[in-house]
Order: structure tokens, then C-alpha cells, then sequence
């Protein structure tokens, strides 16, 4: 016997179960976290780009805020009342001290998922929410909402009082998710729609988000966070049997997995359709949240769902997401401006419902040549996945509404008027995320400076202005160059005349864009004739299709040069 195989015999398989499955959890969890980044961008992609930084300031807050209350209570309001309505034994009320070794990583685990379904609400009341009321709401959900629900599927009994009936929620499908989306739209309702969203006889004015790239982005990395959230889930890879080592309640990891990436897919599939058919065409927004409907569809059942079942679950969970989405926004009349509802809450609780579809315990109906059927039902699992909904829901519902009603009540819940069409950056965080774009916002370009003499013209002295399309600036300035034009103003302006509207779509729905971006040039004209002006600018900036612009010509009184305090043509 070898050196190496003596110490490795020597070894105690405890300590090697405990160690791979502490390191397996441990990378769960901080994929888990990096999905908090994924939200970030998500949402603030969805928000007016005056609302950013208050997004952006939300889901860090919420996190930080949000696991410290958790640690504090949450954690043991969940276990202890787990215990309480399940029979179980009471536990500890924090979790100072309560946690040495491993009891500290699951502690982490179960706080990384309290702060997703916290983080979720942020987008429903993005745009007008105040962010103490916000925050404060925050507080409660990481206190008592969520541990609540968590008590009653996960923690403290044995087993917990839902999953003592029959309810099955692998990942949180609905403990998490369909709680989140659930309590974001119950906040939404209790806010009130942003600012000019409806108009008076109820119609929809559609407010498009600032950048669809972080919104895709986002999605794109939660749903790299995602695997974590799922696959993590199963956390015990090794355990100890008769002294040996043996595989833990691991081996259904490649199921996972498989959902995970199934439901994925599937999602942004029938999203797309779904768009197709009504809009007639593939909407890009609906596609990214289609992708993170199908993965809220799959992520309770995910360990006993068949794979025809995965690919259905993410299929129908990404077909409902834009008709939910136009019954909320166009029935209810409720503002979800991330569609957290259609995302997380009905996907979530789709999931959970359907899943006894395509139960790997039900009974193969189909072609056996499909891995479960095509159907594989488990009849008796309805009722117990339909009470644990309601229960969720009903819970969910009436401690959001009581809160956020309270803030209501006493005007605290949402921002003024005036500091909401001023924007949640300036009002809320006194910032602007982007303030390079403010007014007056400078356009450039290449080109050159004049280099030609001003020859005699006369004593005349006229402001010729001139609106033209941006991408051809550089043209004009080259042309001005070469007819010795003195120094030019360039600004950024939108504008209509007689170049055509356009529309745009967002989320799936048209709007008008009758305001196009120009650049406007202004050039006062002493020395050089203004023909010779006029002409260069009119031949540079033209390319025959409406929309080329225009030029005006105004007589300047006086013109005074600040430095010298020179007047008239000395003065330009």
C-alpha cells in the first residue's frame, strides 16, 4: 500500500462531506448574489433614464438592508414559525451565535433567496415609489412576508406544515418568485399608475425604458445566476452511509439542470410567438422576459418534472407573458413597469399548478418512447400544489396591501407629482446617472477647424440657423470650412416639420415618435457673404428624402464680444 492510498484511507469521510457540500453551497450562493447585478440592469434598462440611479440605489439597499434584518429575525421567524404551526421544536430568534459551521452557509442560502423575492417588488413600483417606503417595506418582507411563507414549505417543522400536505416547491417557484411578483403587483395597484401612463378615457400612453441593452443584459445574467438558484438547490452532494462515503441527494442534479435549460429556452420561444402573433412582430423586451418567465415555470418542480414536461412548462409560461402583461396593463389598469407579474408571480404560480402534468411519479400517457410520455400525470398532487398557492397568495396579498396602505394613508407612499416628472435621481438621490445628457447637450463630430481668411463682405451682420440631420454634420462643417466661415454653435434638438412620423414598440406595443433628433447649427455671418453660407450648408446637409432640414436667415442687431467689449463686425 502506497503513501498516498494509506492517508487517503485515513481520511474522514465526514469531513469530506461536510467540506464539498459546504463548497457546493457556498458557490450557490454567490452565483445566487450575482443575480442581484442581473436585476440591477434589468430594471433600470426598463426605467426612464431620469429614474436610474433610484433603481439602481434600490436593489443595492435591498440586499444590504435586507440580509441584515434577515440575520437578525428573518431567519428565526422562519424556523420558529415553521415549528409553531407544524409541531416542530422552537429554535433560536437570530441567528447571532445560532450558526457556527455549516449553520452559517445554509443560513446564507436561505438569505440569498428572501433577497430575490425581495428585490423583485422594486421593479413593479419603479418610477414614483418613495424610497424610505420602499425600504421600509423592505424591512418587513425580509422580518415576517417572507419568512412566514418559508416556514410553511421549508423551515423549522418536520415537515413544514405545506409540504405535510403535499405541496412541492423545489426552488422556490412560488415560495420566491411567485410571492415576488405577486406582492409587486399588489404594490403597484396600491400606488397608482406613474404619472401620464393612462389618459382620462383610460387608454394606455406606452413609456418606453431608457436602454434595451441593460435590460438584455440583465436578463442574461440572471439567467446565468439561475443555475445556481436551481441546480444549487440541491445541495448535499455527499453524505455518509455505514462509514463510507456514498452520493448524496445529488443524483437528480442532471434533471435540474436539464429544466433549468429547457424551461429557459422554451420561454423566450413562446414569447416570441406570442409577440409575433399579436404585434406582428418579434419584440426583443418580450423575448428576454420570456426567457426568465420559462425559468420561474420550471424552478419549484425542477427535480420531478419530466423533460417534456420542462419544455411545456417554459413554453406556456413564455406564451402567457404578453397576454398577462395586456390584461394588467389594459384591464386591471395597474402600473407593473417591469412586468414582475407575468415574469415571476403567474409564470411561478403556472409552474407549481401544472406541474402534476408531467410529474415523474404520474402514470406515462404517450408515446413511450418520450422520456415520462408525453403527459405523465400525478392527479393526486393538484390539490395540495393549488392550496399552497392560495395560501401563498392570499398571505402575500393582504400583509402588502396592509403595508403599503398604511404608507398611503398617511402620504408616504409615492413621491410628489413634481418630483416625479423631475425624476427619482434628482428628487430621491439629488444625481443625475447620466449628466453629460443635459441641456444644453453638445454634438460632435471629426471634421475641421476653419482655416480660411475672412475676405471683405460688408457691414451686415446675420445669425443663419439651420437644422439638419445629424449624420450630416460632418459634411457641413467641411463645407462651411471651405467658404471661410467664422465659428459655429452645434447643439442636439428634437423637432417636427415635414419628415414622416415613425413609430416605435416596446414591450410589444406601438407608439408614435413624431419628435426626430437633429442637429442644429447656428453661424453668424459678418465678413463672408451669407449666400456663400447658406449655399455650403444647403448642399452638404441634402440628400433628397424628407427630412433634410431647413435654414433660416435673421438680421442681428448688434453683437458685442465679451473679452474685448469690441461691437458690430469687430465683434465677430
Amino acid at each position: 500500500m502506497t503513501f498516498i492510498e494509506s492517508a487517503i484511507l485515513t481520511i474522514d469521510p465526514n469531513v469530506v462531506a461536510d467540506g464539498t457540500n459546504m463548497l457546493w453551497a457556498l458557490m450557490a450562493i454567490f452565483l445566487i448574489f450575482f443575480m442581484h447585478a442581473g436585476f440591477a440592469m434589468l430594471e433600470s434598462g426598463q426605467v426612464r433614464s431620469k429614474n436610474v440611479a433610484n433603481q439602481l440605489t434600490k436593489n443595492m439597499l435591498t440586499w444590504s438592508i435586507g440580509v441584515v434584518v434577515f440575520f437578525i429575525v428573518g431567519m428565526g421567524v422562519a424556523n420558529n414559525f415553521g415549528s409553531l404551526v407544524a409541531g416542530g421544536e422552537s429554535s433560536e430568534l437570530t441567528m447571532f451565535g445560532a450558526g457556527e459551521g455549516s449553520g452559517w452557509v445554509m443560513w446564507l442560502f436561505s438569505a440569498v433567496f428572501a433577497m430575490t423575492a425581495a428585490t423583485i417588488v422594486s421593479g413593479a413600483v419603479a418610477g414614483r415609489a418613495r424610497l424610505r417606503a420602499y425600504l421600509t417595506y423592505t424591512v418587513l418582507l425580509a422580518a415576517v412576508i417572507y419568512p412566514v411563507v418559508a416556514g410553511m414549505v421549508w423551515s423549522g417543522g418536520d415537515p413544514p406544515i405545506l409540504t405535510d400536505i403535499g405541496f412541492h416547491d423545489f426552488a422556490g417557484g412560488m415560495v420566491v418568485h411567485g410571492m415576488g411578483g405577486i406582492a409587486g403587483l399588489t404594490a403597484a395597484y396600491v400606488l397608482g399608475a406613474r404619472v401620464d401612463r393612462y389618459n382620462d378615457d383610460g387608454s394606455v400612453n406606452v413609456i418606453p425604458g431608457h436602454s434595451m441593452t441593460f435590460a438584455v443584459l440583465g436578463a442574461l445574467i440572471l439567467a446565468f445566476g439561475w443555475y445556481g438558484f436551481n441546480v444549487g438547490t440541491a445541495a448535499t452532494v455527499f453524505a455518509v452511509d455505514s462509514g463510507e462515503l456514498v452520493l448524496g441527494e445529488y443524483g437528480f442534479v442532471g434533471r435540474v439542470a436539464m429544466a433549468t435549460t429547457l424551461g429557459m429556452a422554451m420561454g423566450a420561444v413562446g414569447a416570441a410567438a406570442a409577440s409575433l402573433q399579436i404585434s406582428g412582430k418579434v419584440d426583443t423586451l418580450y423575448v428576454a422576459n420570456g426567457l426568465l418567465a420559462g425559468l420561474v415555470a420550471v424552478t419549484g418542480v425542477a427535480d420531478v418534472v419530466t423533460p417534456v414536461g420542462a419544455l411545456a412548462l417554459g413554453l406556456l409560461a413564455g406564451l402567457q407573458l404578453p397576454l398577462v402583461f395586456m390584461v394588467v396593463e389594459n384591464y386591471l389598469k395597474i402600473d407593473d413597469v417591469c412586468a414582475v407579474f407575468p415574469v415571476h408571480g403567474s409564470a411561478g404560480v403556472l409552474g407549481i399548478v401544472l406541474f402534476p402534468l408531467w410529474s415523474v411519479d404520474g402514470t406515462a400517457i404517450g408515446d413511450s418512447i418520450v422520456a415520462g410520455g408525453v403527459l405523465s400525470i400525478e392527479a393526486s398532487a393538484f390539490g395540495p400544489q393549488v392550496i399552497g398557492v392560495a395560501v401563498i397568495t392570499v398571505w402575500t396579498v393582504l400583509t402588502t396591501l396592509g403595508i403599503w396602505g398604511g404608507f398611503k394613508a398617511i402620504g408616504q407612499a409615492r413621491v410628489s407629482e413634481h418630483h416625479e416628472r423631475d425624476g427619482l435621481d434628482i428628487s430621491e438621490h439629488g444625481v443625475e446617472t447620466y449628466p453629460e445628457f443635459g441641456e444644453p447637450n453638445i454634438a460632435t463630430d471629426g471634421g475641421r477647424q476653419s482655416e480660411a481668411l475672412h475676405p471683405d463682405g460688408g457691414s451686415d451682420i446675420d445669425l443663419v440657423t439651420a437644422i439638419v440631420r445629424p449624420d450630416t454634420l460632418s459634411e457641413v462643417k467641411e463645407a462651411l470650412a471651405d467658404v471661410g466661415a467664422p465659428s459655429l454653435t452645434v447643439t442636439n434638438v428634437s423637432g417636427r416639420g415635414s419628415q414622416p412620423t415613425k413609430t416605435g414598440q416596446w414591450r410589444g406595443e406601438e407608439y408614435v415618435v413624431d419628435l426626430h433628433q437633429k442637429v442644429k447649427i447656428e453661424c453668424v455671418v459678418a465678413e463672408v457673404p451669407t449666400t456663400d453660407v447658406v449655399a455650403a450648408i444647403s448642399d452638404a446637409a441634402r440628400t433628397g428624402e424628407p427630412g433634410d432640414g431647413k435654414i433660416f436667415v435673421f438680421p442681428v442687431a448688434d453683437a458685442i464680444q465679451i473679452r474685448t467689449e469690441k461691437r458690430g463686425v469687430d465683434a465677430v
